[in-house]
């Protein structure tokens, strides 16, 4: 089975970063704005109610939101989340069906989670949503049927995580930094998932969805008199109830700067992070000066970690670093997802941008331009109704003073390069960080032993393992000829794959900040002609061909001939099963066997392609390609999995193919010997 070809991927991607990372103007000299108080009132129950009058333009926004302190579900976890996607699926008076078209006909947004809810709409229906929402949140009806559905979606959710390198890595980052026993460091499994029931979730409701913590903030063309009654007749009736508090120990970092590696064989990319815990309120002093070193260190597109990794060293589409707040304890994060071959010189590089900040001054033009960002961005959305309830909503759960937002610019004007340089040495716990890398072991652990960092191994559910064998000997006997034969004899034997003429694939993928899904076509003839296309819908985004003139891709319209080594490159994936020739070389051996998939497969390289099939089943797992473009190298995978009958040759149905994120193509239909004319490859 051919690799789908990236060149064209890439292009697309290529376009959606620019558009997303190009830098901004700097903003002008600080406005000064006026948010709105809002009128407050209490309900018996103890919900409070937070009503702020708009009337410029007639819509209404309701957001209730309960703040309750988190809490872990051990051997049931997954039960909050089975609770959120139920809520909303009709209640005890209404069936989801119809709940949904009274939304749909009034034009309106609603939704529901197991920590509030949301609705939007005009004003002029304001008060029958508001009935909804209620209706909603306070009389949820939970089926078996609809559990049972939302049940089956998670797990298949949890199936396709299983060997994505971004979860794998995020999952393990949490667990390390908090602990399994902590409610930011607990997860989902298909284990704790299975052990949830119906009887669970409805427990899980009128446990926590109760109204001692819960605020709703009401904003747009209303009148609080009105709103008042309204929102009394409908939430009065809420039985008053608290929620468990429960405490945990604070999780401690680690006593000196350590690497946390986590093999994923699969993985052309390494994700790495490194992260302390922090204990970072609102309203503390140090919170606005923390805020601003972030933007610096990685919080920017003109930041130290994204200007180093991306624009000087272009190893990565972008690095960045976060910091959290509240009240509860957090995590300082700064990551990137970085080629396997420099995973440690990025790995050096985010320890020296983060030492810059921790020993030198920031420069003046630097931290004004930051704040003068920061405050722009803060201006452009303080006019949103969802901006206003949030800052109304953190003004009494942050207990912060009521002069907030209002001093919000002039706070942020005041920070200085003394305070970025103490609050980094507070917060940026360079000493006591953890490096968590989820990388291919095979291809980064001898460069990170180098770094003379001491490095410790976990599974890729964080739990602690030996140092990892990455790569074994093949057998005597395997050569790069019966690895070949041994695949054409698992996909149906070398008679029955020479008789396909062409192979004709559709499927579906997504990609980032595609609004729809896209439709993915492959056609292949044995005379070395292809045809690969993306498109949405009937229009056309990306188009690759190869006949008998040569090789050309166009993007949108644009037209590109290939030449030189594109040319060769592009010709030589272009036929239905190119182990039939392969099969005929006598230069290629088996390097060896390295894990891939949860499966050991022998390794064949061919320049720079490499070839993984499994030992046991035979079947070609993945197929690696590094490519060179303007004098810079990358890695990409194609991992090829569920295979499939088709006229008695096994196909994969499914291809996961990396390029900068995972994208993964499910084939609804493939075509042996038909649907293919020399049309398609014109």
């Amino acid at each position: 089975m051919k690799k789908i070809h990236t060149f064209l991927i890439l292009l697309f991607l290529t376009g959606i970063m620019q558009a997303q990372d190009r830098p901004q103007p700097k903003p002008g000299a600080s406005p000064v704005v006026n948010i709105k108080k809002p009128q407050t009132f209490v309900l018996a129950n103890g919900m409070k109610v937070l009503v702020v009058e708009n009337h410029k333009l007639p819509r209404v926004s309701f957001n209730l939101t309960l703040d309750n302190a988190p809490f872990t579900e051990g051997s049931k976890k997954g039960v909050d989340e089975l609770t959120s996607s139920l809520i909303g699926n009709g209640t005890k008076k209404t069936t989801k069906e119809a709940f949904n078209e009274e939304i749909d006909f009034y034009g309106a947004n609603i939704n529901f989670s197991s920590s509030g809810a949301y609705a939007s709409s005009l004003s002029k229906y304001s008060g029958r949503v508001l009935e909804l929402l209620a209706e909603g949140a306070l009389q949820p009806n939970f089926t078996q049927t609809e559990f049972d559905k939302e049940k089956a979606k998670l797990l298949e959710g949890l199936k396709a995580d299983e060997k994505s390198v971004p979860a794998i890595a995020g999952r393990v980052v949490d667990v390390l930094v908090f602990g399994k026993n902590h409610p930011s460091g607990e997860y989902i499994s298909e284990e704790t998932l299975k052990n949830v029931t119906l009887a669970d979730v409805q427990a899980n409701y009128a446990t926590y969805f109760v109204p001692e913590n819960a605020y709703l903030v009401i904003i747009g063309d209303i009148k609080f008199k009105e709103t008042k009654e309204a929102v009394e007749k409908l939430f009065g009736g809420w039985k008053k109830q608290a929620a468990p508090k429960s405490t945990y120990p604070n999780p401690e970092n680690v006593s000196k700067l350590q690497i946390d590696f986590v093999d994923v064989p699969n993985a052309v990319q390494s994700e790495i992070s490194l992260v302390n815990t922090v204990n970072l309120k609102m309203s503390d002093p140090d919170f606005f000066p923390a805020v601003i070193a972030n933007q610096i260190l990685g919080g920017d597109f003109n930041s130290y970690l994204n200007m180093n990794l991306r624009e000087q060293h272009a190893w990565t589409y972008g690095a960045s670093s976060s910091i959290g707040s509240g009240k509860y304890v957090t995590k300082f994060k700064a990551s990137s997802a970085v080629r396997n071959t420099v995973t440690d010189s990025a790995v050096v590089q985010f320890i020296k941008e983060i030492k810059r900040i921790r020993t030198e001054k920031v420069s003046q033009d630097v931290l004004k331009n930051v704040k003068a960002g920061y405050i722009g961005r803060f201006v452009m959305q303080v006019e949103k109704p969802q901006t206003v309830a949030r800052y109304a909503l953190n003004i009494e759960t942050e207990k912060l003073p009521a002069d907030f937002y209002e001093k919000y610019i002039q706070t942020i004007n005041n920070v200085t390069a003394d305070d970025i340089y103490r609050v980094a040495n507070k917060y940026f716990l360079l000493d006591n960080m953890r490096i968590v890398i989820a990388g291919k072991g095979s291809d980064v652990i001898a460069g990170l032993d180098k770094l003379q960092i001491p490095i410790f191994y976990f599974d890729k559910y964080g739990n602690p393992v030996e140092k990892p064998v990455t790569k074994k000997e093949a057998p005597a006997g395997i050569t790069a000829k019966t690895v070949f034969e041994n695949y054409l004899k698992a996909i149906g034997g070398e008679k029955a794959v020479s008789t396909v003429k062409t192979l004709a694939m559709t499927g579906t993928t997504t990609v980032p900040q595609a609004p729809t899904p896209l439709t993915f076509t492959s056609k292949l003839d044995s005379k070395g002609k292809m045809m690969v296309s993306l498109s949405m819908g009937t229009m056309n985004l990306m188009k690759q061909v190869v006949n008998e003139k040569g090789a050309y891709i166009e993007q949108q319209g644009q037209r590109k001939n290939l030449e030189g080594a594109d040319l060769a490159d592009m010709k030589a994936s272009a036929a239905p099963f190119e182990e039939l020739q392969l099969q005929k070389r006598t230069d290629l051996k088996v390097e060896g066997i390295e894990p891939v998939n949860g499966s050991d497969a022998y390794v064949i390289k061919d320049g720079k392609t490499t070839y993984y099939y499994d030992v046991k089943s035979g079947l070609k797992t993945a197929k690696g390609k590094v490519r060179e473009q303007d004098g810079k190298s990358s890695s990409q995978i194609t991992n090829f999995n569920d295979y499939r009958e088709v006229k008695g040759i096994k196909v994969p149905f499914n291809l996961v193919q990396n390029v900068g994120f995972e994208l993964d193509i499910k084939m609804s239909e493939i075509k042996i010997n038909e649907g293919v004319s020399d049309k398609d490859f014109l």
